[in-house]
């Protein structure tokens, strides 16, 4: 339970202190948004280790050097916890938006952090809105910004190592022809969501897959990429489940 206060306690400090700081890097972004975004990963990323330091979080780290540091990439990534947000944010090397779910919009502050940082919000009941935000989020890459996706669309509670993965989420990559990385997470879930109301000292493992470029791959291949990046993300998480 002390995690959880001291978390918790953080968080909203955060968030109050950070309403002025919104403020000037608002200001800062009117002459040069790419300096105010570029300062805002970096306080928002301090912010996310700190979190990681309170809850007791061991991260092991592979394949990072996969990730190429001078282009945008697509992030393609299981999804178990609210923690996998944390780990993987503290992490990116470049400006990268997440695509979240749309109830975050409710959250002040925060929202608009994540605003400012690039990140979509998706109604999953809304088709419609999901081709719009898949649109913009091709726009982004075009721009030069990473972007992070769960294709499963959901956090996965089940006993099932991975959900289907939505196909929609891989136009990203066919559309800009940027690299997918495939991340791999296990056991984000331990640190919260299997024991609620409490944080619990975990062993987290994330992986990085090498960068898979879509027009490289054989016409099939091209069609059925999700699949491959769901072989891939399985077969890590059964791996690497022998390391926590």
């Amino acid at each position: 339970m002390i995690r959880l206060v001291l978390v918790v306690l953080f968080l909203v400090i955060f968030l109050l202190i950070s309403i002025p700081i919104q403020f000037v890097l608002w200001l800062i972004g009117k002459k040069n948004l790419d300096g105010a975004k570029k300062a805002s990963l970096v306080i928002v990323s301090a912010a996310f280790k700190v979190v990681q330091f309170l809850s007791g979080v061991k991260l092991t780290v592979i394949g990072e050097e996969n990730v190429p540091k001078d282009t945008p990439v697509l992030y393609i990534g299981n999804h178990r916890s609210y923690f996998d947000i944390v780990v993987t944010y503290s992490r990116v090397p470049r400006l990268t938006g997440y695509i979240a779910k749309k109830e975050i919009l409710k959250v002040p502050v925060l929202s608009m952090w994540m605003k400012f940082l690039d990140c979509l919000f998706l109604d999953r009941k809304d088709i419609r809105q999901g081709l719009e935000v898949i649109l913009s989020a091709i726009d982004k890459v075009k721009n030069g910004i990473s972007i992070t996706i769960f294709p499963e669309g959901t956090r996965n509670s089940s006993d099932e190592i991975l959900q289907p993965f939505h196909k929609g989420s891989f136009k990203i990559a066919q559309k800009t022809g940027c690299p997918i990385i495939p991340v791999t997470l296990n056991n984000t879930n331990a640190i919260f969501e299997d024991h609620p109301w409490s944080i619990r000292r975990s062993h987290v493992i994330i992986e990085y897959g090498k960068p898979i470029y879509v027009k490289d791959l054989p016409k099939e291949d091209q069609k059925n990429i999700d699949m491959i990046c769901y072989d891939i993300i399985k077969e890590t998480y059964i791996k690497n489940k022998e390391l926590v």
